[in-house]
């Protein structure tokens, strides 16, 4: 179990270049009707995460997903809450990147933003000057190779060594500095 998302590059490695044969069969071949679930259609994901997605609610169809893609006022909301929480959050969580770096200058010089909604406008605008490309080194929620679910207490054991056994070699946190997340990146 790791503790944080502090992805290294063997962790990106990991997920990168096993996509296209990762789940080798089309989902209507597993018995997953593609599109039938309303909930993972809504986080609009990859084809690799969204399958994923599938694979897991059809061992777990209780199993509740609660973020996908993102775009940056929705990743800064996501980061707002959990700063709000615990400050250091962001330097625990992600690994070094120039977004990192401008979203941890901006808290450091607005110690005065403690709000939820004041951090949120503060990340936002720190995330609004840089591009797509920039902003997957951050967080995979960015290309939608990324989605969190609800840490679960029923079959919770279960629940998470499908997630660790998934086609693609997932990246697997069940926290993310500190704070019980479970997310699931490709």
């Amino acid at each position: 179990m790791r503790d944080s998302a502090m992805l290294n590059e063997a962790d990106e490695d990991a997920c990168d270049g096993q996509y296209d044969e990762a789940f080798g069969k089309p989902q209507q071949s597993r018995g997953i009707d593609e599109g039938d679930d309303e909930a993972i259609e809504r986080l609009n994901l990859n084809d690799i995460a969204r399958e994923a997605a599938y694979s897991l609610k059809a061992q777990f169809p209780n199993l509740v997903f609660t973020s996908g893609k993102r775009d940056r006022a929705t990743q800064a909301r996501a980061m707002a809450g959990n700063v709000a929480q615990k400050r250091s959050w962001i330097t625990e969580t992600y690994r070094t990147s120039v977004v990192k770096t401008a979203c941890e200058e901006w808290l450091r010089d607005n110690p005065e933003a403690t709000s939820t909604s004041d951090i949120q406008a503060g990340l936002e605008s720190v995330l609004e000057g840089f591009d797509d490309d920039e902003l997957v080194h951050l967080s995979k929620h960015f290309s939608g190779g990324a989605f969190d679910v609800q840490p679960a207490t029923t079959d919770a054991e279960k629940i998470k060594a499908a997630i660790r056994s998934l086609p693609g070699k997932p990246v697997f946190l069940e926290k993310e500095g500190g704070l019980v997340r479970w997310h699931v990146q490709y």
